[in-house]
């Protein structure tokens, strides 16, 4: 199913990503396969991922997240929709994460 997700790395940033298959993506950050990004920051670790409809609902929402502050990323992590708000809305105001 295609999502959208976030990676903590071994350096304590977010890697922001979409894809088709969340645990197949994850395997290949894992190993180095992934994106130059996390390659030279592994281990990673998945802390967050909504699932869509298509692809390209994903990757939308993956360049939306990508945008976000460090403190706007880690809020939505943690489900606190309140502080998004807080910190600003996002382009659309949704905050559903759908």
């Amino acid at each position: 199913m295609p999502a959208m997700y976030i990676l903590r790395c071994s350096d304590a940033t977010y890697y922001v990503g979409s894809t088709w298959d969340v645990e197949s993506r994850l395997w290949q950050h894992q190993n180095g396969e992934g994106a130059a990004y996390t390659r030279r920051r592994r281990p990673v670790e998945l802390v967050y991922s909504e699932e869509y409809e298509s692809i390209a609902a994903a990757f939308v929402r993956e360049k939306q997240v990508q945008g976000w502050s460090r403190a706007k990323r880690e809020a939505l992590i943690r489900g606190d929709y309140a502080e998004i708000k807080r910190l600003g809305r996002s382009s659309r105001g949704d905050l559903s994460g759908k």
